[in-house]
């Protein structure tokens, strides 16, 4: 099972529920701008489940392959399904993430990640 979208009743609260095997949903190839690169060749695919009317908030899939890039961060919640890395917070903590680890990211952070084994986790975006 991979994904799967339903509405829910019409009205003033209709939405869409979407269901998703995260650890082997389809991703899609997303740009990684080469600047951000500093070791390997890290290939980024993902898929966004769900986002607000405004933009503001997405929610889905994201997987890195192994490779060291850096990356300005938006507020964000997420909680790894497979992998490892190491996420160094420029001025703040280095995190060691795995399988069930959750991490809250600051909207501005500066990180270092060093992905040691292909890495997928499940987030929540705020912008």
């Amino acid at each position: 099972m991979s994904t799967s979208d339903h509405t829910a009743a019409p009205g003033p609260a209709s939405f869409t529920v979407t269901v998703a095997d995260v650890p082997d949903a389809e991703l899609e190839v997303e740009d990684l701008d080469p600047g951000q690169i500093l070791s390997g060749s890290p290939v980024v695919t993902g898929k966004v489940l769900w986002e607000s009317a405004d933009g503001k908030q997405l929610r889905g899939i994201w997987q890195i392959t192994p490779g060291v890039v850096t990356d300005t961060e938006a507020s964000e919640l997420f909680v790894v399904v497979s992998g490892r890395a190491t996420i160094e917070v420029e001025g703040g903590p280095t995190l060691e993430v795995g399988p069930g680890s959750a991490c809250v990211l600051r909207e501005g952070d500066r990180t270092t990640w060093t992905v040691h084994e292909t890495l997928r986790k499940a987030y929540h975006i705020s912008l």
